[in-house]
This record gives C-alpha cells, sequence and structure tokens, in this order.
C-alpha cells in the first residue's frame, strides 16, 4: 500500500478539512549566525579558512535539525573530537520514530504543519564561505548518510537525499549527491546500533518482529529480518579546488515526496588538502673544455639545470622563463645553444640567453651553450654569470618570483636574495689567468697564518701547497722565528707524525721546475733523530733525497748530536758538507739549491750565513729533475727531544713549457 494511503487512513481524523489542500508556505527559519560558526568549526579541520557561515531548517526553534556530537553509536569523528549531524528530523534522536518513542511509528518527527503534508518537505543546510590556501588543490570531506526509507521506499518517489554543493566564485558549482535511490547501502540498522536508525520492524498488536513494509511500528530491539533502517558506508569526497579562491561549500538534507521517515547527514573531516606548490631551484657551472686555468681563447661550457622541485607546475606563461645575460670578454658560439625541452635562444641586442617553456611538477630542464674567452681578457679578471629564473608561486599563470642560479661549488657568504641563505646564490665564476711565465717565483711564508698550511699564488694562480700537522710534532707556517721576512715554515716531525707534503703546481705556471733553493736553520740535539725530505714525480716516483741525520761526535755537552746533510744520487748519499769540523751542520742559517744541469744531472750548492758556498758539486738521477711536483717529509726516529728546523725564503726556478 502507498505510505501516503497509509498516513490518509490513519490520520483522517486529524487532517480533516486540510487534506488534498496546499498550506501556506513556511519560510525556513534562519539560525544566529554565531550557531553556524560552532558547526563549521565542529567539521573543520582548520577554521581559519572560514569566512562566514549560515544555517537553515525547517523548524521555528532554528536548531534541532542540526547537532554537534562527540559519538553517537557507529557515529564517531574522523578528525577532532566532534561531528555534525544534519537531519529531516530531530538530530541525534535516540530512535527515529514519531515524537522519539521506542516502540513507535516510523514515521518520525515532522516540521511542515503535520505528518502528512505532501506539498511540503523538511530539510536543513549549512553554508560555509570558505577560502581555498595557498597551494591547496582539492576539498576533502567525511560524509555518511543513514535513513529510515531503507529499506521499504527504495527505487520509490521517497528519495530522501543529501546534496554537497560547491560553488567556487566565477565558475560551475560542483554537485555530489547521495540518495536513497542510489544503491550506495552497504549498511543496515543490525550494522548502525545507537545511532537513532537502528531500527526493526514489529508487529504494533504482538510487538513480535514483521518483516519492513510500508509504514510499521519500530523498536531498538534487533531482530535478523525485520532491519527497517540503512546506511551508507563513511566515504571521503576530494573535490578540485583553486589555490588562493573563494568558495562556498554547502551541505543540504531533505525529504523528498513528503515530510516522513528521517533521514540524516554524517559529516566531519572537513580540510583543504592536495598541498601543491611550485618551487624552482637553478643550478650553474661552467667547464673549460681546454682545462687548467681559463686563458684567452679557451672555449667554455656553461650547464644550467631548471629543477622544479615542487609538486604543481610552473607554466609556460607570458615571458620568459630565464635570463641569462652575458658578462664581459665572453664570444657566444650560437650554434651551441642547447636545452632538453621549451625554445631556447639567444638575443643579440641584448646580449642574452633566454628561454621559454613550462615544467612541470618534479621535472628539469638542461640548458648548455659555449663561450670562447676573448683575446682581450685581462689577467686576473673574474667573469661571473649568473642567470635569473621567472616564475609563478601562486598558480595565476603570472611570473611573479624570480631566483637565480647558483653554482652548487660555491658559498660566497652574501645573501644576494634575502631568503636568509647565502650557499643558494651563488655567481658562476672563473678567474682569467693571462700572463707569461715568470723566470722563478718564491714563498717567503709572510702572507701565510701562522700554526696553519701554507700555499703561495702567482698572479692568482696557486703553484706550492703544504699539508699541515701539529700535536706530536710540527709542520706548520710560525711567526717566532724566520730569516729575513716575518714568517718561516717550521719542521719538528718524529716517526710517529707520518707523511707531510709539500706540493709544486709548475703546470699552472704553465712551466717546469729547473731550480729548487731555500733557506733553512738547524741546531744541535741530545738524541738521534732523522728527517728525510724525498723529491717525488707525478707517479710518486723518488727523484732525489736529502736526508739529515743527528750523529753523536760527543762533544757540546748535553746536546752532542750535530747534524749532517746529505743528498741521494744514482751512486748513494752524498755527503753536503758545512765549513765545520767534519762537515756537520751547526746552529745557524743555510742556503740549499739543487739546479739542474741537465735532464738527468743536478747542480747541488750549500751556502752558510757569513761563510759563503761550502759545497758544490753536481749528482746525477735516475729520474729528471723537471719532473718535480712534490716533497715527503717524514722521520724514522721518534726522540724525546726533537729538533726543530726552520725554512725560509723559498724559491723555485722555471722554465716555460711549449705552447
Amino acid at each position: 500500500m502507498n505510505k501516503n494511503h497509509i498516513c490518509i487512513i490513519i490520520g483522517l481524523v486529524l487532517i480533516g478539512a486540510t487534506l488534498g489542500t496546499q498550506p501556506t508556505n513556511i519560510d525556513p527559519v534562519h539560525a544566529a549566525e554565531t550557531y553556524a560558526e560552532q558547526l563549521a568549526e565542529a567539521v573543520l579541520h582548520n577554521s581559519s579558512c572560514l569566512i562566514s557561515a549560515t544555517y537553515e531548517e525547517t523548524t521555528t526553534g532554528g536548531t534541532s535539525q542540526s547537532a554537534i556530537l562527540s559519538s553517537k553509536g557507529t557515529l564517531h569523528p574522523t578528525d577532532g573530537s566532534t561531528f555534525i549531524l544534519l537531519s529531516t528530523g530531530n538530530a541525534g534522536a535516540n530512535i527515529v520514530s514519531t515524537n522519539n518513542i521506542n516502540p513507535g511509528d516510523e514515521r518520525g518527527t515532522w516540521f511542515r504543519n503535520d505528518q502528512y503534508q505532501r506539498y511540503h518537505t523538511d530539510q536543513a543546510s549549512l553554508t560555509l564561505q570558505l577560502q581555498v590556501p595557498p597551494y591547496m588543490h582539492y576539498l576533502y570531506y567525511d560524509i555518511q548518510f543513514l535513513t529510515s526509507e531503507y529499506p521499504d521506499y527504495v527505487g520509490s518517489q521517497y528519495n530522501d537525499k543529501v546534496t554537497i554543493t560547491i560553488q567556487p566564485e566565477g565558475q560551475s558549482p560542483i554537485t555530489d549527491i547521495i540518495d536513497v535511490n542510489g544503491g550506495d547501502f552497504v549498511l543496515n540498522s543490525n550494522d548502525i546500533p545507537g545511532t537513532g536508525f537502528d531500527i526493526f520492524a514489529i508487529d504494533r498488536n504482538t510487538y513480535n518482529p514483521t518483516h519492513p513494509n510500508d509504514v510499521d511500528w519500530v523498536t531498538t530491539s534487533p531482530s535478523s529480518y525485520g532491519a527497517d533502517g540503512g546506511s551508507t558506508a563513511l566515504v571521503g569526497r576530494e573535490q578540485p579546488v583553486e589555490p588562493g579562491t573563494n568558495l562556498s561549500f554547502t551541505i543540504t538534507i531533505r525529504d523528498t515526496g513528503d515530510n516522513q521517515f528521517d533521514s540524516a547527514a554524517y559529516l566531519d573531516n572537513l580540510r583543504f588538502t592536495g598541498y601543491a606548490r611550485t618551487s624552482l631551484i637553478s643550478r650553474k657551472t661552467v667547464t673549460d673544455q681546454n682545462g687548467d686555468y681559463a686563458e684567452p681563447g679557451d672555449v667554455l661550457t656553461y650547464s644550467i639545470t631548471i629543477s622544479n622541485i615542487g609538486n604543481a607546475d610552473q607554466n609556460n606563461n607570458p615571458g620568459y622563463e630565464f635570463i641569462d645575460i652575458l658578462p664581459q670578454y665572453l664570444d657566444l658560439d650560437p650554434t651551441s645553444l642547447s636545452s632538453t625541452s621549451g625554445t631556447l635562444s639567444y638575443n643579440t641586442s641584448a646580449n642574452q640567453i633566454q628561454w621559454d617553456g613550462d615544467l612541470p611538477a618534479e621535472s628539469s630542464v638542461a640548458i648548455s651553450f659555449e663561450c670562447a674567452i676573448n683575446q682581450s681578457a685581462p689577467n686576473g679578471h673574474i667573469i661571473s654569470n649568473q642567470g635569473t629564473v621567472y616564475w609563478d608561486t601562486d598558480e595565476d599563470d603570472i611570473n611573479d618570483a624570480t631566483e637565480l642560479t647558483d653554482d652548487p661549488n660555491i658559498d660566497d657568504g652574501i645573501d644576494t636574495d634575502n631568503d636568509l641563505e647565502t650557499d643558494d646564490d651563488d655567481p658562476t665564476e672563473i678567474t682569467v689567468t693571462s700572463f707569461d711565465t715568470p723566470d722563478s717565483v718564491t714563498e717567503t711564508f709572510s702572507e701565510d697564518t701562522a700554526r696553519q698550511a701554507a700555499s703561495q699564488l702567482y698572479n692568482t694562480v696557486e703553484w706550492f701547497t703544504t699539508t699541515s700537522h701539529t700535536g706530536e710534532g710540527n709542520f706548520h707556517v710560525v711567526d717566532s722565528y724566520h730569516y729575513s721576512t716575518t714568517k718561516s715554515f717550521k719542521t719538528k716531525l718524529r716517526a710517529v707524525c707520518g707523511d707531510h707534503y709539500w706540493i709544486y703546481n709548475p703546470t699552472n705556471l704553465k712551466a717546469t721546475i729547473n731550480s729548487w733553493q731555500i733557506w733553512f736553520s738547524i741546531g744541535n740535539s741530545s738524541e738521534e733523530s732523522d728527517l728525510y725530505l724525498t723529491f717525488q714525480d707525478a707517479t710518486n716516483g723518488t727523484i732525489t733525497r736529502l736526508n739529515l741525520t743527528y750523529h753523536d761526535v760527543g762533544t757540546s755537552q748535553p746536546t752532542t748530536y750535530l747534524p749532517s746533510l746529505s743528498i741521494l744520487s744514482t751512486e748513494g748519499y752524498q755527503h753536503i758538507a758545512s765549513s765545520h769540523p767534519g762537515g756537520y751542520l751547526h746552529t745557524g742559517w743555510y742556503q740549499l739549491t739543487l739546479e739542474l744541469y741537465n735532464t738527468y744531472q743536478l747542480n747541488v750548492t750549500l751556502r752558510e750565513a757569513g761563510a759563503g758556498i761550502t759545497y758544490n758539486n753536481t749528482i746525477s738521477l735516475s729520474r729528471p729533475f723537471h719532473s718535480l711536483e712534490a716533497i715527503k717529509w717524514h722521520s724514522t726516529k721518534d726522540p724525546i727531544i726533537c729538533p726543530m728546523i726552520f725554512w725560509d725564503e723559498h724559491t723555485i726556478g722555471l722554465s716555460p713549457t711549449e705552447g
């Protein structure tokens, strides 16, 4: 039997003369704004996105069709401590029967004059005005639809429904509908205890369970075949939105066909998700195709990588996405322009490289080009090159931000882009080397830092470096003792100190070494000690070796050990004698010179301060002296009192290499 006919039969006396007439229209009653905001805050993950809220329902009281709950049977919050129910009856009722009676008539609660009004339906609606946060691309919510229309009126005109409408400003609305006829019911009264929709049909005379059929008398006492309510599963829905825009979110539940048989909508965990933003970084390096130092005429290859490390796309917006203005002394080869995507071009009048294109999320573009160093580039000139990336921070298709290219090998300590970091905005630099090879270069140690390693430049080119050591011994610059300049290099090495090095880079000066000269100061000792200086080539092969060994000569108590100096030749060690008895070295300053005589022969000269030249001889070598690249320093002894030796005014002679 049709349920409206049943209503007529049961309520004939109550209906009276109003039956079949259309009652006066009843306007929805608006709740106070503060209550609407309470409903909003109960379901919003972050209420800071709320602009305003309005709520309206059928009841004259204005709020009975909604409820803020912390739990209701199987219903629990999915975010925070509360959720809301909107209902066509009394929200949160313990049983959706007439006047909340258990057992009672399943017609539930009505608000349009009386329960038999076919022309008006009960409804409740909550509207939230929201601002989409930056970089958020989806609006998410949890929803569940419960109804007492199930299972009796599935497929009928009594198609109660809940409607979610998302209305972005200036765009078409997005609508999500869940209704009785949609076929989404996977739960019945047995599955939803305590919700108020856990109702079971009974015979109104015997109170025995009966099959649901049209209008029933219902109770919350479970039965295996009398389930007279149903629910969808709790589901999450997500709709696309535009970051930074405003929208309205409206949830409406309403009766359809009549105002009987209550339905309810659960809502919670309303939040913006899909955090995605464009984030661009750019790295730029330079390589000299000719190797070594950059000289006029060398070809430089510039490599730029622009990466979108964000999860939102960078579109090809108006204007160029990358511009690189070439600095002075660079001559571009236009045929070398290359990019893995987009369009790369050269603007002759502006002297700039420019790239146009898009960068999808988590993707990169590689750009490269070649330039020759102009012949007029002066020695020591720094060619500094830095490009600029133009990108869109808020996805409005306008490039509103810039990112400077960064050389990952440099941190100049300057925060050029004002982001409180100094290692992400460094220009790519290369120094021009343009000079004739000098006859000699000198390390006086006066420009080095005490107790640290030494290094020396010639016209910005480094030709000499050392290791350093403190602790069991010393191998570093000092300012406490020196020859003619303000500092010297101190060695005080035991075997436990290991190997230490002086390193030469004559190729940086476009030369080979043809002489090696140094002043050194040495004194007596009280026990056995030694020091070896092994002259090595690029393969660590031994060219020659100096040996300073302390011998007990039984004089000058308690420092009876005197040093002797010798050099390794193809015939073994050759003693380099001083002016003192036995050729031993006494306390004082000496100058040692090793000078190339020919490829495999070396002139050795010792000069003593105040005494002149005391030794001059030619020795033979098994390896060419001009291949010198390093000196290894080490000792084989571990004396308690270790002798100190100071080295100063170090000069190497140079022979230009061909080309």
